[in-house]
């Protein structure tokens, strides 16, 4: 049986289940009372990792949720059609789907082969994470103006992916970046 936490113990970055849905944590705050009597009040900034949407919700301190039976694979990307993007497990070499809603704009970060973190939940796909940071081709860039180097200049850079992204003077054509998947901001060479 999993185990059950209670809602004054649910802290940023957690995960648990809430009406039969995984959720994650995004931030909490906890208010107690100033009369006597009062009841400690939890309120969660939480986001619903079937449908992506993110809300708030208060919670009484002393309410109980399920750990999620939530599983993180290593899979690496395959590729992107009709039916949506497919991935394969590394251990057990099964390939799974993840629909345009379960992918939101994690495809213009996505090269085929790149190695990412299948969200599980009771055994079936439901999204994914992204590492920290991925290594793509920049495929056009604008020219900088001459002489101009004064601060921190940045120019337009297209990447393979289709992704645009601002970057330093220096970044040619057919150079290899990486990119911040959080952020999507130049990260340095590769």
């Amino acid at each position: 049986m999993a185990a059950l936490l209670e809602a004054i113990t649910v802290k940023r970055k957690m995960y648990f289940e809430f009406e039969n849905t995984p959720y994650y944590c995004m931030d909490a705050e906890v208010s107690t009372p100033t009369a006597r009597g009062g009841q400690t009040l939890v309120r969660l900034k939480m986001r619903n990792l079937l449908t992506r949407a993110v809300f708030d919700k208060t919670f009484k301190a002393g309410e109980r949720f399920k750990e999620p039976d939530l599983e993180l694979v290593e899979a690496s990307y395959l590729y992107s059609d009709g039916e949506g993007s497919h991935f394969m497990d590394q251990e057990s070499y099964e390939t799974h789907t993840l629909n345009s809603d379960m992918m939101g704009n994690a495809l213009e970060l996505l090269v085929e082969g790149v190695i990412i973190q299948l969200h599980k939940f009771n055994g079936n796909p439901i999204g994914l994470q992204l590492p920290e940071k991925v290594e793509l081709e920049v495929v056009y860039t604008e020219g900088g103006a001459r002489g101009d180097t004064s601060g921190n200049v940045t120019k337009l850079a297209r990447l393979q992916t289709g992704l645009e992204i601002k970057a330093p003077l220096y970044i040619q054509v057919g150079e290899k970046v990486k990119v911040f998947t959080e952020t999507r901001e130049f990260a340095g060479r590769a």
